[in-house]
């Protein structure tokens, strides 16, 4: 296994190098997206219907698979093994816990993008230009006042398909005003519901209004008392939706009417 400081010297000093040529993010620049009927449910590895649909796929803990139609294949918070597949195209990693990354990435994974920099206290600046995927990092607090690091961990926001697609990791404190603005809309966002080991239910309730995303998926939750305490807070302004299923397909055009809340049952991916 390659060491991880040699992947991150990799993929994070070409990135930093190229950033004039930087595409600038549609999240940013566009203030709403359409939103219309529903999202469909769907199959991890199944074919996507078009160009501009994305499968998410809940595999544990605070671990997603995005797939796009043309096959590349993004992990979050990547702690090594997400299932019997193939290893993905890139992987996110955060450093809340190390089930939230792995200092071993398997060496088949083209692009390992940790959370945190070389250099304590300074930000990590992802901007993975992938042409039908754009990856990029907006830098949050390690533990702030309980003996962290400032900018220690990311945000992480997937850009494909027309749509925003955020990963809050292992978030520790509400963003600031700067970090929403670097952050942009995200229509679909995966938040951790814990309550306790990253952000309290209250505070997280009011960083995914400010948000306004159309759709929140909750992971790194416990158990039921977790997710359902976070449920309860959420119900007033959200829709619940509830499903057996791992695996959901999402597109601009499938947006829900009115933003809700889908709860997905972690399941390790098999191709």
């Amino acid at each position: 296994m390659r060491p991880l400081a040699v992947l991150i010297a990799a993929f994070v000093l070409p990135a930093a190098a190229a950033a004039q040529e930087r595409r600038a993010s549609h999240c940013i620049a566009v203030a709403q997206a359409p939103g219309v009927e529903y999202v469909h449910r769907a199959s991890y590895g199944a074919p996507l219907p078009d160009d501009f649909t994305v499968r998410l796929s809940y595999v544990d803990h605070s671990m997603f698979m995005l797939e796009t139609p043309g096959g590349l294949r993004a992990v979050t918070d990547y702690n090594g093994f997400a299932g019997a597949i193939a290893p993905p195209d890139v992987v996110t990693m955060n450093r809340g816990h190390i089930s939230h990354w792995t200092p071993d990435p398997d060496e088949g994974i083209a692009h390992v993008l940790p959370g945190w920099s070389d250099d304590p206290g300074e930000p990590v600046d992802h901007h993975l230009d992938l042409g039908e995927m754009l990856v990029r990092s907006v830098s949050t607090d390690l533990r702030p006042g309980r003996g962290g690091e400032r900018n220690g961990n990311s945000i992480f926001v997937f850009e494909v398909g027309g749509l925003c697609i955020g990963h809050l990791g292992h978030l520790h404190h509400e963003p600031s005003p700067e970090q929403f603005a670097a952050l942009g809309r995200l229509d679909v966002v995966m938040a951790p519901v814990d309550g306790g080991l990253t952000l309290p239910h209250e505070t997280l309730v009011r960083t995914l209004g400010r948000l306004r995303s159309s759709v929140v998926i909750p992971m790194h939750w416990f158990g039921e008392g977790n997710l359902q305490g976070f449920l309860d807070r959420m119900s007033d302004d959200f829709l619940i939706d509830r499903r057996g299923d791992a695996s959901l397909e999402v597109s601009l055009r499938s947006l829900p009417s009115e933003p809700t809340v889908i709860v997905l049952r972690p399941s390790f991916l098999r191709e």
